[in-house]
């Protein structure tokens, strides 16, 4: 903790003017400090300058009556306000800030990738940035955490957001992910969650896929409760969530599930898809061969002879595209030494 983070390769150290004063600070994902504190929250901002003072005195007189050690990242996803100079006036005043600067806005779920990597703690508290979270429930969360569950997800369950454009696509989304992934929690949407690193550290966060990380600890054996938590109107700034944000998660939640179930063996799903084709083939020609015996029709003229021709195709361009998917899942998997298994732990 200090002024500054770790360096990597070529990722050269910038500046910035805020209060009169210039602060250096280095950037990387790479080789994040070593970990030794008890809490990381980890909150990702863009442009909330007239949210961040509130926001830190709130989480400081939080943990402050906690007895455990923490740090707060504050991750600048590319703000183009006064956010990043409000955040280097927090980090002089507070050793146990931490701030990153994006070069530009990469998202949310990227932020919050960057937050994980750096974080030192051994409990991990995401959160967003507009005073909507509140950090006085951070405590049940780790109170949850200490119980033995590996994750918290917090529930807006009196969420003051509209209703037309928020709250349905909302109740849609968490229904429609907790029927395909078989997790079934009230609100994956809400960042307010607590996780332990050693859960999360391995998960690799792409799209808007943060969201889906109680679903994807559960199917690495992980153990999830759900807390009901506070939710504020917004106050300062505008929302950065929209219609549109609701396509990209069913999109996600597809390369999820995928992921989740065939990850390692995709053969069974392009088999399976295979075998389905083949037999819509097998329908369609026993069909024709039982209407020329018994009727005499042309099996030519019928457009069921094309269809069990193109059914027969398709299948066995499934089966090829299993066998490649699975030559690429090997490569990868080996050329990178990727477990494929979690370990919980280890009694010797």
């Amino acid at each position: 903790m200090g002024n500054k983070l770790p360096r990597a390769d070529e990722v050269r150290a910038f500046s910035s003017q805020a209060a009169g004063e210039s602060v250096r600070m280095s950037v990387s994902a790479e080789q994040p400090a070593e970990r030794g504190v008890d809490v990381t929250i980890v909150i990702p901002l863009m442009n909330e300058q007239d949210n961040v003072d509130e926001l830190h005195a709130e989480i400081t007189e939080t943990m402050s009556r906690l007895d455990c050690s923490y740090e707060v990242i504050y991750i600048d996803d590319g703000s183009t306000d006064g956010t990043f100079g409000k955040l280097c006036v927090i980090q002089k005043a507070d050793p146990l800030v931490r701030v990153i600067q994006f070069r530009r806005n990469f998202g949310q779920t990227a932020a919050m990738a960057a937050g994980f990597d750096y974080a030192r703690g051994a409990v991990i508290v995401p959160m967003d940035g507009d005073l909507q979270n509140d950090p006085a429930d951070i405590p049940r969360l780790l109170e949850k955490i200490d119980d033995g569950h590996d994750v918290v997800s917090g529930w807006r369950r009196n969420r003051k957001d509209k209703t037309l454009t928020r709250k349905i696509p909302s109740k849609l989304a968490n229904w429609l992910i907790g029927v395909v992934t078989g997790v079934k929690i009230h609100d994956y949407g809400c960042s307010l969650k607590a996780y332990r690193a050693d859960v999360v550290r391995h998960i690799k966060l792409y799209g808007e896929m943060h969201r889906f990380i109680p679903a994807i600890a559960s199917w690495h054996g992980a153990s999830i409760a759900e807390i009901a938590v506070h939710h504020r109107a917004r106050i300062h700034g505008v929302t950065k969530y929209g219609l549109v944000r609701t396509l990209k998660v069913i999109l996600d939640l597809i390369t999820v599930k995928f992921l989740g179930g065939y990850g390692t063996k995709p053969i069974y799903f392009f088999g399976a898809m295979a075998l389905l084709l083949f037999f819509g083939a097998s329908i369609s020609g026993a069909f024709l061969v039982v209407r020329k015996l018994m009727w005499d029709l042309s099996m030519i003229k019928s457009p069921l002879l094309l269809l069990a021709v193109m059914l027969i195709v398709l299948s066995g361009m499934c089966i090829m595209l299993g066998l490649l998917a699975e030559l690429m899942v090997r490569t990868y998997h080996e050329s990178q030494n990727k477990p494929v298994y979690v370990v919980r732990q280890t009694l010797e």
